[in-house]
């Protein structure tokens, strides 16, 4: 039997993973015009969607076999936008701008480790292992101030002026220091576990949208803080040498004699 002739893709098909980062890109642009004008959660929500739609990018491309490097390149250019200029005018125009020239540079140096952190990715995305990042992706650091700025309403009074400030200030150091650092962070490009686990893998998903779709604003800060604390956890404490040998101690303890 003679074999089927695969169809021709339709050149748009080629267009579609662009066209969302395209829309990650002019949610970044929005969200710094917001943030000039003081509209700081509006600035927030744009960082967020700007994260929905640089992950379905990625996914779309997959899908229909249409990467390139080109969308490559176009992609991390979209993501210093959203992800570092427009973070970094956040947070300036919300809380570092009473420093002075710290908090100028602070917020600098938010987008100058984002873009050294695009380019070690862009470089070394061949080569290393799709289980994890090295270093904190720059999403995630976006993500994590936008939901400072959606939780900030939730702190007391006091703390607004007097702890927020300061906490703001020290967590765009730590953020811009993590980007650049070679700590592990989890990638959920592997889907092993959720192929072995499909029922439990199902029901953690479940639980967990319910809980932040319950008090979204609350839990998905906490979210994105228990991230930021697993790379150096997981680096420190179990990759390193002495934390493999420590866990390995403590499973064999645990096992019946």
């Amino acid at each position: 039997m003679a074999k089927e002739k695969a169809l021709p893709r339709h050149k748009g098909v080629y267009i579609l993973p662009n066209l969302f980062t395209t829309a990650s890109l002019f949610l970044g642009f929005l969200g710094m015009i917001w943030s000039i004008e003081g509209k700081y959660e509006y600035t927030a929500l744009c960082i967020l969607g700007s994260c929905l739609f640089d992950g379905l990018d990625g996914k779309v491309a997959r899908l229909t076999n249409t990467t390139s490097e080109f969308g490559v390149q176009f992609d991390s250019l979209a993501d210093l936008v959203a992800f570092g200029a427009t973070p970094g005018l956040l947070m300036y125009q919300w809380q570092l701008s009473e420093f002075g020239t710290l908090g100028l540079m602070a917020s600098f140096l938010l987008v100058a480790c984002g873009a050294l952190r695009l380019a070690r990715f862009n470089v070394q995305s061949a080569v290393t292992s799709k289980k994890f990042f090295i270093g904190l992706p720059i999403p995630a650091q976006a993500s994590t101030l936008a939901s400072l700025v959606l939780f900030a309403p939730h702190l007391p009074e006091a703390w607004l002026t007097d702890v927020l400030p300061v906490a703001s200030l020290v967590l765009v150091y730590v953020l811009s220091f993590l980007m650049v650092s070679t700590m592990r962070y989890a990638s959920f490009k592997e889907y092993g576990f959720i192929k072995a686990h499909p029922f439990s893998s199902m029901v953690t998903v479940i639980l967990l949208f319910v809980m932040v779709a319950s008090r979204p604003k609350m839990l998905g800060f906490v979210f994105f803080m228990a991230y930021l604390v697993s790379g150096p956890i997981y680096t420190l404490f179990i990759l390193s040498p002495r934390g493999s040998k420590l866990l390995r101690d403590s499973q064999k303890g645990s096992q019946p004699s």
